[in-house]
């Protein structure tokens, strides 16, 4: 039976644990009525995950007689923070897992089904099912795209196989993943993490995975065992120089080998051998354990709509909006949140908590015949764990400038048992509170 990895508090702990949550949720405090706007405009928000959610609970409270109809083809919602928790044996499954109706206001419309095509002309969703939608204002927060199969040879299947894992694929593969990092951290032997050449929702994801990792083999003993090597796409190990650095510290104090301008194109399961792309050329590397994070890109439906970036190069279909009011840069109806919106940065959930007001100021001002002056600066947050029971609270925005929400709390490059916190439960509270439109 796999075994769970057991984390002991120590009374400290749990006076740090009240510090940190109550600081936490000061920071996401219920916000103050505003007076309801009358409108009879249908709003389509598509896409129920965190953005949607959202968004859809605070249009309800600040409209009234409007039409709000969701559309979103799965029952359940996954807390997606949770899934490095549930890949290095911190959590269960479950702990990620709720149902999509938990989150919803009951004057939505929602509709269980996935959107088939996009007609931004004509103001017009169709559904798979048949069903036609006409909006007056769109919101597309359908999330992102993983697109295992732009790695040859590889599919979700293979998720807790062959030493090969994967937490982003949802909760039971996040679960799939730590059986097969518990094997290795028993066994030993090479560990490949690795990133792809994409934009990807977290990108800090992958190297807390790393952390974990490397992390758990340490607790077992097993240090010695291990040749641990993480890949980074291009010359940084992160998007913030100055935290890319820190990390590059880390792991020269931790023995993990950076690898710079690699990424996975193929894996060959059975051989236990990946791929890599470099500016040199390809080569294999032989693993016991490889962490596969694959190329991320938009929906199929955003990307045959005519919604996305239609210059830029290498783009994967992100939906073209003005990175500071999320609005479409050519359908000024149309609003994009959450990793799906084309902008620099802000694929985390933090990043929708300061995302959706914006939106709602703009779509709210727009119903009112108005203009507003919200503003989404590109606030984005990583809970950067290092090892277990210490994280980085790592915030920046637009400019790579770091943005600390508690200066003089809380250190942004320092490994700190409250930032862990933060990440382990602190930040669920607050998720849902958002979740809610209450943060």
């Amino acid at each position: 039976m796999t075994k769970q990895t057991q984390f002991s508090p120590s009374r400290r702990g749990f006076l740090g644990l009240a510090a940190g949550a109550g600081v936490f949720a000061a920071a996401g405090a219920g916000r103050k009525a505003q007076a309801q706007v009358a409108t009879s405009a249908h709003i389509v928000i598509l896409g129920a995950g965190a953005a949607g959610a959202a968004l859809a609970n605070r249009l309800s409270a600040r409209l009234d007689g409007a039409k709000i109809t969701i559309v979103d083809g799965s029952k359940q919602h996954w807390y997606q923070p949770g899934f490095s928790l549930i890949g290095a044996g911190l959590a269960k499954a479950d702990y990620s897992v709720s149902q999509t109706t938990d989150w919803l206001p009951s004057d939505v419309d929602y509709k269980n089904e996935y959107a088939a095509s996009i007609d931004p002309e004509a103001r017009k969703v169709a559904l798979v099912n048949g069903e036609t939608l006409s909006y007056d204002y769109l919101i597309v927060a359908t999330g992102i795209e993983l697109n295992y199969e732009g790695i040859e040879g590889m599919s979700k299947d293979l998720i807790g196989t062959n030493g090969i894992g994967s937490i982003y694929a949802g909760p039971d593969y996040a679960a799939k993943t730590w059986q097969a990092a518990d094997k290795f951290t028993d066994e030993g032997g090479v560990g490949l993490f690795t990133r792809p050449n994409t934009a990807l929702k977290c990108a800090g994801a992958p190297i807390k995975h790393t952390f974990l990792i490397d992390d758990v083999a340490r607790r077992k003993g097993n240090a010695s065992k291990m040749d641990i090597t993480y890949f980074g796409h291009n010359k940084a190990l992160f998007g913030v120089p100055i935290v890319s650095e820190k990390i590059r510290m880390i792991f020269g104090d931790r023995g993990i080998t950076p690898e710079y301008e690699h990424y996975v194109s193929a894996i060959d399961p059975g051989a236990k051998k990946a791929t890599f792309t470099t500016p040199d050329g390809d080569y294999d590397r032989d693993f016991d354990y490889i962490h596969i994070v694959p190329p991320q890109r938009a929906p199929k439906v955003i990307r045959e709509s005519g919604l996305s970036w239609q210059t830029k190069q290498l783009d994967q279909g992100w939906v073209e909006v003005n990175k500071y009011s999320l609005r479409h840069e050519r359908y000024d109806n149309v609003f994009a949140v959450g990793d799906v919106a084309g902008v620099p940065k802000g694929k985390t959930a933090a990043s929708v908590k300061w995302q959706v007001p914006v939106v709602e100021e703009h779509l709210i001002a727009a119903i009112e015949g108005k203009t507003s002056d919200a503003s989404y600066n590109g606030y984005t947050s990583c809970p950067m764990i290092t090892r277990i029971g210490r994280a980085m609270l790592i915030e920046f925005d637009y400019n790579n400038n770091l943005t600390p929400s508690f200066p003089g709390i809380i250190a942004p490059l320092e490994e700190l048992w409250i930032s862990w916190l933060m990440k382990e439960v602190a930040l669920k509270a607050t998720y849902n509170a958002m979740l809610r439109g209450k943060a």
